[in-house]
This record gives structure tokens, sequence and C-alpha cells, in this order.
């Protein structure tokens, strides 16, 4: 078995009573770059720190390598964390806070100058050596406090919302680069975040969590073209999210007719053999904006309630004639926006984008307050 293999079984966590973590078995293969993504309250940041060794589980086994290390002390597992504060020291240079822990295992003097400067030339900070932290960037300061992590050359590198300080466009940034640096040095990283686009940015793989629990495990792609439920579906980008009925006995072969208020629809994906009451879900860059005029199949009248330009798309919010709010997304093609706050339009609904998804029996907006929580 390579090294960095992690496997969590039935894993669990109360505190007080209240369970935060419910019974969580995943395994992350070695070399892999796994998110856990969720709302704050989910259990993601608690996962974590079992793995690290700050928490000890309440029940079920953390397994590193086959070996099951949920009782071991933090410095008895080959893992390393990198927090959301850098927690650098301020009167230490560069080279002495990458060299830091080097010096409580051992390692003689020119490996761990040999092994700093190999660090900070992977962060690409090389010629920083001698500057204190205050001297530095966020991103900077960050970089460094990946390379110490890294000069340990640990089995697992746990990394706590890392980008969360740092500004929009730094953290697109970091993101790229951090998910290049993960494929350079081959160690597992596991990443837990609550921003969809980090999560769908750098992973292999990724798990959205919600209540504890793990709701969906797949690639980016999979999850969040097939989201399982509303949920994920809302929680993993923007999604519109509506409530419709199954016309009973209705439907060719491969497709499920629905009520969406008085409008008759067809959807290809999804929960098509479902019955009685379901939520609809498509994607706002799937949804086509027409003319009132322009009736057809899958169409429902709406009216444009705002209109945001963002620059390379523009975001339409649509109030539809039953009452449900969409997003349209527009890409920026040099031409004019046709329609403005207050215009008639018909919304196209592409039968292979709505996605038919069980109801958990509550309503759209209720699902979108709790991926807001």
């Amino acid at each position: 078995m390579s090294e960095g293999h992690v496997k969590l079984v039935s894993l669990t966590k109360q505190f007080d009573g209240n369970t935060v973590v419910d019974g969580i078995s995943l395994e992350i293969g070695a070399g892999e770059f796994f998110s856990l993504l969720g709302p704050s309250g989910c259990g993601k940041t608690t996962t974590l720190r079992m793995l690290a060794g700050f928490e000890a589980p309440t029940s079920g086994q953390i397994l590193l390598d086959g070996v099951d290390v949920g009782s071991r002390a933090p410095n008895q597992r080959n893992v390393n964390t990198v927090f959301q504060s850098y927690a650098l020291f301020p009167f230490l240079t560069v080279a002495e806070n990458v060299a830091f822990g080097m010096k409580y295992k051992s390692v003689p003097k020119p490996e761990r100058e040999q092994r700093v400067a190999e660090a900070l030339e992977l962060v690409q900070l090389s010629g920083f050596e001698k500057r204190r932290p205050n001297q530095l960037s966020g991103g900077q300061q960050q970089r460094v406090a990946l390379a110490r992590a890294l000069v340990l050359r640990p089995a697992v590198l746990l990394l706590d919302e890392p980008l969360g300080a740092l500004d929009a466009k730094l953290r697109r940034n970091l993101q790229v680069e951090l998910g290049s640096l993960q494929k350079q040095v081959g160690i597992t990283f596991l990443y837990v975040t609550h921003d969809q686009e980090e999560a769908l940015t750098m992973s292999d793989r990724l798990a959205v969590m919600n209540n504890g629990r793990i709701v969906q495990l797949g690639t980016p792609t999979e999850v969040y073209n097939e989201p399982a439920d509303a949920y994920v579906a809302d929680f993993l980008g923007v999604s519109n999210l509506m409530d419709a009925q199954v016309d009973a006995g209705a439907g060719d072969q491969g497709c499920c007719r629905l009520r969406l208020g008085e409008f008759t629809l067809e959807a290809r994906a999804g929960r098509i053999d479902a019955t009685g009451a379901v939520k609809l879900a498509i994607r706002p860059e799937r949804v086509d904006l027409h003319p009132y005029e322009d009736a057809g199949a899958n169409r429902v009248p709406g009216m444009v309630e705002r209109v945001v330009f963002i620059g390379s798309t523009t975001h339409v919010h649509v109030r539809l004639a039953t009452g449900d709010a969409l997003q349209a997304l527009v890409r920026n093609d040099g031409s004019d926006m046709p329609y403005s706050q207050g215009s008639a339009v018909r919304i196209a609904l592409p039968a292979d984008a709505l996605r038919v998804l069980p109801d958990p029996g509550v309503s759209a907006s209720e699902i979108r307050e709790a991926t807001l929580a």
C-alpha cells in the first residue's frame, strides 16, 4: 500500500451528547487531493481535527496506511496541518520558520538547510530566506506555512481553509498553484473548505457534508452535474430549485413528465422514475432566455427582475409565471443585452438539463437557507 492512504471507518464524534460527526466511512487514496466541503457546523473541520489528533473520536477508526492511529498523539502520526491563520513566528526569519519543526525531529543541520531550500523553491520563495513574516504579503506568508508543513515530508497534509484570509484574486491564483503543487510533491492532501469554487478547482474527489454526514461523494464533475439531492444541488454552485409534481403514468421511457404550476415540463436527468412531489434543479448556465412570443416545449413565461453584469457573464434574475425565481447566465459575447428589468421573456428549460431530485419535504427557499447557514 502506498504511503498516505487514509481510511475512516464509522467515525463519530460527540460533544456534550450532541453528534457532530455521525458515522463517517471514507477512503482517500495515496497521493489524492481530496476535499471535505460543507457549510459551517457540518462536521468537516472536526473530522480533520480527529485525523490530525487534536480531537479523540467518540467511536470508529482512523486508519493511516493500514494502522489505526485514533488513539495516538498528533506528533505520533505522519500528518501535518496548515491552518487558516498562518501561525508564523514573527521573531524568526522565513528559513527559521520553515526549519522549526525539524529541530524536534533530530534532523542534522546540513540536511535541514537543504530541505528548507528545496521547500522554499517548491513554493516559489527562494531568495526570501532572511525576511521576516511582517515583510511578506498574505499570500507569501501562506506559502511559508505550506513550506513549513511540507518540509517534514508527511504522508498526509491536512489543510483547514488555508486560503480563507486572502483576497479573492489571490485566493483564485493560489487555488491553481496549490493543485499544481500537490501533483508535484505527490502527497495526499485533505482539504477542508466551505468554498465550492476551491473544492471544484483543486480536488480529484470531494465529499459534500451536511449535519455530520457525507451526503455525496465523487469527482467535481460528477457532484456538480449529477447532485444526489436538492441540498447538494443548491450548495455546490448556484442552482435553480423548483417544487414540481410528477404526472402519474405520463412520460416516455427515459423521460419524466411533470407539472410546474399549470405548465407541463419534461425532464431527462436524475430520478426520472420518481412519483409525487419532487424538486426540479437546473444550473443557470443551462437556462435559455427567449422573447416572450417564442412559445414551445419546456418553455415557461416570466419577467426579468434584475440584470447584474459581472464581466464575463451577466446574471439575469427572472420571476416565472409560477412564482419561482430563476437565474440565467448569459455569456458576454460583446453584443448588447436585449433584456432589462421588467422585460417579459420566455424561459427555455432543456429536458436534458432538468434534473429530478427527491423531495426532502421542505421548500426550495428552506433548502437555500440551510446551505447558507
